[in-house]
């Protein structure tokens, strides 16, 4: 029979698990929204080699287009301003997950809501695409930011229970090794 002590010991190391995971999420994202904008820094203070690191990485999953960016002291960011969104509105929605969800809640949004998130977006880019109406840096980062700000309730809460599977696994496969010595 499982004690009282035993389970809340288990709650315990679910709830750091889940804290754990949520500080590498938050801490990645804020890290990678600091890079594309370390890029025109760099660049601004002769710090081109460091600046053309960032935006070869960056490369692989942005076009940017330097009428597409924005720019600080002179250089274009390391991504257009859609990506800036998306990554920015990533960050924040991680930094203020907690105030709006519990981490120990690992059960995801209905999908519903990732469409909702994702549709202003789509607009956005279609009506451009098809010379509709011009969209501007300011569309382009609002958009991506709430698409991305609605990807943190389906990716947080994922991760978090691969986690908590992976840690379950490992400690099932511990406790069989010890018991066949």
């Amino acid at each position: 029979m499982v004690s009282i002590a035993h389970a809340e010991a288990v709650s315990d190391r679910e709830s750091r698990l889940a804290s754990i995971v949520w500080i590498a999420v938050a801490a990645i994202s804020i890290a990678i929204v600091g890079l594309i904008v370390a890029a025109p820094l760099a660049q601004a203070h002769g710090n081109s080699q460091f600046a053309a690191s960032i935006y070869k990485a960056f490369s692989f999953v942005c076009h940017q287009i330097p009428e597409r960016s924005f720019h600080l002291a002179g250089n274009k960011f390391g991504v257009c301003s859609r990506c800036t969104g998306l990554y920015a509105g990533f960050a924040v929605a991680v930094l203020a997950y907690p105030l709006a969800r519990s981490l120990k809640d690992t059960a995801s949004p209905s999908i519903v809501w990732l469409i909702l998130g994702a549709l202003p977006l789509a607009i956005d880019f279609s009506l451009g695409f098809f010379n509709i109406w011009a969209n501007t840096h300011a569309s382009r980062f609002a958009t991506g930011a709430l698409f991305s700000a609605t990807t943190v309730f389906y990716i947080v809460p994922g991760l978090i229970d691969f986690a908590r599977r992976l840690f379950k696994k490992k400690k099932t496969a511990n406790v069989a090794s010890l018991r066949q010595k």
